[in-house]
């Protein structure tokens, strides 16, 4: 991955539906060049272009990203929680927490209902930790890219 690949990756970051007449230019390249540019890093499987949707504005009110301590195999809690439409991902992790667990809810009271009825009584769940998101827009998916 070159300079001219980071450059087409920082520019989809802020807009990824931008045209490849804008995008090319943007980045040093006709628009055709562009193209086949970001073609190659699909290909590749370096880049994947998805829609993510805003759950805020779909009428979900209670968003929040879960930390959870795991007595056992945190694979077999995180299998169990992905059964439930409320769980957006999980992710096992290496240090303080062993798995984090984002959840979509209706309402607040439906985020803690959540949490006390199906998440803590989940078989190796030694603790859960909620960290709540708060506000329209809280994904931003940008990371430098180098």
């Amino acid at each position: 991955m070159d300079e001219i690949d980071r450059a087409i990756l920082r520019e989809l970051q802020v807009d990824g539906r931008i045209p490849y007449a804008d995008l090319g230019p943007k980045v040093g390249l006709s628009p055709s060049a562009a193209r086949h540019r970001l073609q190659r890093l699909i290909d590749t499987k370096a880049v994947q272009v998805v829609g993510v949707t805003d759950p805020m504005t779909l009428g979900q009110q209670a968003m929040a990203l879960l930390g959870l301590r795991i007595d056992g195999d945190p694979r077999a809690v995180a299998d169990e929680l992905s059964r439930h439409d409320e769980v957006v991902y999980t992710v096992l992790t290496s240090g303080g927490l062993d798995l984090f667990a984002e959840v979509v809810c209706p309402r607040p009271r439906d985020l803690l209902d959540f949490i006390n009825d199906v998440v803590r009584p989940v078989e190796g769940v030694a603790s859960v930790e909620n960290f709540p998101y708060f506000g329209i827009h809280t994904h931003r998916f940008l990371w430098h890219v180098d």
